[in-house]
């Protein structure tokens, strides 16, 4: 079920499955599912580890890793279908129009080559601009995310810190202007105070370049800093979807507000906190009903019989939910 009609949508996937076919049973990474990414905005898409956050994203690319294929669906790229592309059309678009940060993206990193080499094949395999120009914009971006340019551009990436390889994929990201820049978990090797500032980054990046960003995080608390809306994924499939006030101060699934509740907070009482019980389903087992229900205080009380999987349908407008007895979920 497609989730607007926002004719600023610049990419779009709709009806997506990504299956893995196993030796003896498929495993249902991405279960139909239809989000638009808006023009200029920070969409953070969280979700435990699982369920399905960064398979969502390799399929925008279309780079799915074997045994995953793509069953069914469109990634529409200014409503052209990135799915039909050559070869050389997905090579132009990837890092061109569109650029991803990958979880522990650091370990992307040629430990053989130095900085500058890569920065020089990157520009190269996209475009023919002079080895001149594309330093310069290196520099640049290098300065940009706090980085002493030549310095980096001649080291190697075994002589950065973390922190500092982080930051050099991010400019590295950015080399050749792409409209939209999606980050899989860019903080999680990262310390706390190097996670903060790294984060100031991003925001400052989307401000000053203007650039759409999604983000993908399994920590729902970093969006309320940082995204515009928030998509809410649970075993393969999106149960929520709204702005981050829907989702903060009115969640209407019982997921949503159980990883709210297990967010750390400087400003409650730690002891308040409280992780989900349970675990996700066997994506190689789906199960006919709600995929949440073994977990769901609402079914544990009696309040809902999880016996419905439930569409993602609009509850109030811009805000959407899978959970059919939304109505309830105000007095959990």
């Amino acid at each position: 079920m497609a989730t607007s009609n926002n004719k600023d949508a610049i990419l779009q996937a709709q009806d997506v499955t990504v299956d893995f076919k196993l030796p003896s049973r498929t495993l249902r990474a991405v279960d139909h599912v239809s989000l638009d990414v808006y023009r200029g905005e920070i969409l953070g898409v969280v979700g435990e580890s699982g369920s399905g956050k960064s398979t969502l994203a390799t399929a925008m690319l279309n780079i799915v890793s074997a045994p995953g294929v793509i069953s069914s669906g469109q990634i529409l790229f200014k409503g052209q279908n990135v799915l039909a592309f050559s070869d050389e059309d997905l090579r132009e678009f990837r890092w061109r129009d569109v650029a991803m940060v990958f979880q522990a993206a650091q370990n992307s990193l040629n430990p053989v080559l130095k900085i500058k080499a890569q920065v020089l094949d990157t520009a190269e395999a996209h475009g023919n601009q002079s080895p001149d120009a594309v330093l310069k914009k290196a520099r640049e971006l290098l300065r940009y995310v706090r980085l002493e340019p030549d310095q980096v551009l001649d080291s190697y990436p075994h002589q950065l810190s973390g922190g500092m390889k982080q930051r050099t994929i991010m400019a590295l990201s950015l080399l050749l202007d792409p409209e939209i820049l999606i980050l899989d978990e860019p903080t999680t090797a990262l310390d706390v105070i190097t996670q903060a500032y790294v984060m100031n980054i991003f925001k400052r990046a989307h401000i000053d370049l203007e650039i759409t960003m999604v983000f993908l995080t399994h920590d729902v608390s970093i969006m309320a800093k940082i995204a515009d809306r928030i998509a809410v994924m649970y075993a393969g499939q999106i149960v929520e979807l709204g702005t981050v006030d829907n989702i903060f101060y009115t969640p209407f699934h019982a997921y949503t507000k159980g990883l709210i509740n297990a967010a750390p907070s400087l400003t409650d009482d730690v002891s308040k906190r409280r992780a989900i019980p349970g675990s996700p389903p066997d994506l190689t087992n789906l199960p006919e009903g709600c995929r949440f229900a073994p977990r769901c205080k609402l079914v544990e009380e009696g309040g809902c019989k999880g016996e419905y999987k439930g569409e993602l349908v609009e509850v109030e407008p811009g805000h959407y939910t899978t959970c059919v007895e939304w109505k309830k979920m105000r007095g959990y």
